[in-house]
């Protein structure tokens, strides 16, 4: 499986989902829940890439989490909250297996090894997104930027990312010409190549530098809560 999550589940419960995983091809701009809506179904992206976010009446969208191969889009479907009080929609298109969300909450209720794993995996969820509201405050756009980039490229274990400038500016909450003021600083000092919606990034490295500490603060807590050889 390439979902790091699901990677991580005992062989035997393992063996149990397989029949209730379906692949499916996330599309860019696909809304897989809106604020208020029970869920259906929860997602284990596989190389997609799902941001969760708030949305104002007006329609201004506000940075939350990003979700990829390391976890899963549906928490409240085995929490108890019946429904979510922030959207997802899929910011870069890609593989991801689809579950019932009945089916999650019933293997959560009756399998320890579950319930474990899918709690670890919710405090890494939350505390990325109480990080990400300070980064979003108090930092820089080209800090809050690379730390998006670097959290995007993480989720899809890659070095490039399929992502317009319009989307970054969406989900950061600021207006397109911030985000491409800022891509242009990145890209003259050799830390980005962005063209046409397609942004690589040659050294990883040395974006972390110019990113806040916002970035690596997220990925020790993930590596902390789950890590590869975790054990119920």
């Amino acid at each position: 499986m390439n979902n790091q999550l699901l990677a991580l589940l005992p062989a035997a419960d393992k063996a149990r989902w397989l029949p209730l995983l379906k692949h499916v091809e996330l599309k860019q701009g696909q809304s897989l829940y809106v604020s208020g809506q029970a869920l259906n179904y929860v997602y284990f992206p596989m190389g997609s890439i799902v941001a969760l976010h708030g949305m104002s009446q007006s329609g201004l969208m506000s940075e939350l989490a990003l979700v990829g191969r390391e976890g899963l889009v549906g928490i409240v479907s085995f929490l108890g909250g019946g429904s979510s009080t922030n959207d997802a929609v899929v910011l870069s298109s890609g593989p991801a297996l689809r579950m019932g969300a009945l089916a999650l909450r019933h293997e959560f209720e009756s399998s320890n090894a579950v319930m474990y794993l899918m709690l670890r995996y919710t405090q890494a969820l939350i505390s990325q997104m109480a990080q990400t509201a300070l980064c979003n405050q108090y930092h820089s756009v080209d800090q809050a930027m690379s730390r998006l980039l670097l959290l995007g490229l993480d989720c899809v274990q890659s070095s490039e990312l399929s992502l317009t400038q319009g989307w970054i500016a969406q989900i950061l909450g600021l207006r397109r010409e911030r985000v491409s003021e800022a891509a242009v600083r990145l890209q003259r000092r050799g830390l980005i190549h962005y063209s046409r919606g397609r942004i690589v990034v040659p050294d990883r490295s040395a974006l972390q530098h110019v990113s806040c500490e916002c970035y690596a603060a997220i990925k020790k807590e993930y590596e902390r809560l789950l890590p590869p050889n975790w054990a119920p």
